[in-house]
């Protein structure tokens, strides 16, 4: 290589680290482009009231974050999730959902954690009479349960260990409605689709169309727990973990959460 031929494949070197270094200098830092994030919080139906009057109180703390939502069956979401839709933080309302997305490690390692309990009920529209407790449902002039799907909606898995624990499972399954979510066979009874119905204790107090015949002992199903995590493909993790925090050790996220009936976990 001749010297002119040198000098110049060098100074061509030199322009191009000057430019990769001032596109560097130029170019924001994950950090800086996050200045306003928005998180995506994929949520059981069942937390939809509390979260969406939690999402104002939280934007006075941080006003620029952007809180949004996705609410549905936590089994839904899961799929959702591991399909590749977006979102930064997934609140199940079982654990079943969640195990499920740890052991595909789409969560944020260390971000896990239960954040509410609660309680499952059986209900009945609000002016019927003919069914006392869970193992009324065997009667004859029972004829429409309504129970979450149980393979997507955690209510529907809980509903079935109950029946299955007081021996009326297969007695009782006949008369199965199911419902794509809690909120669905909270409606199903409020119209008088369905002549009774399981459901979350905190589902039943938002309306006056129905009322509950009786809480199922705690022993009769596994503990309802919603447990919370960080998702791994969050765009967001930093605002989301803040968001998580806040969600679980604040005062004023807690007070609004057991207003609605729930128990904090931690």
């Amino acid at each position: 290589m001749t010297k002119k031929r040198l000098l110049a494949f060098l100074g061509w070197i030199f322009t191009a680290l000057i430019l990769a270094i001032g596109i560097k200098l130029i170019t924001p830092s994950p950090v800086a482009a996050q200045t306003n994030p928005t998180v995506l919080v994929s949520a059981a139906a069942s937390l939809k009231e509390t979260l969406e009057e939690i999402a104002p109180v939280y934007r006075q703390a941080k006003p620029n974050v952007t809180i949004r939502y996705n609410f549905g069956a936590s089994g839904a979401l899961q799929q959702q999730i591991e399909n590749g839709a977006p979102a930064d933080i997934f609140i199940s309302a079982a654990n079943k959902q969640m195990d499920a997305l740890q052991q595909k490690n789409l969560l944020l390692q260390g971000t896990r954690r239960n954040l509410l309990t609660n309680r499952v009920v059986l209900i009945v529209p609000k002016n019927s009479t003919g069914i006392a407790n869970f193992r009324g449902l065997t009667a004859a002039n029972v004829r429409r349960i309504a129970i979450g799907e149980p393979r997507t909606v955690p209510a529907g898995q809980y509903a079935e260990e109950i029946l299955r624990n007081l021996g009326i499972l297969e007695q009782v399954r006949p008369k199965f409605v199911l419902g794509n979510s809690v909120r669905n066979v909270l409606a199903a009874v409020e119209s008088g689709n369905a002549d009774a119905g399981v459901v979350y204790a905190t589902d039943a107090r938002l309306s006056d169309r129905v009322r509950v015949v009786e809480t199922a002992a705690q022993n009769l199903h596994s503990p309802v727990v919603y447990p919370m995590a960080v998702l791994s493909a969050s765009r967001n993790a930093a605002a989301a973990r803040e968001y998580a925090q806040f969600l679980a050790s604040d005062r004023r996220a807690s007070s609004i959460f057991e207003k609605y009936g729930f128990g904090m976990a931690s």
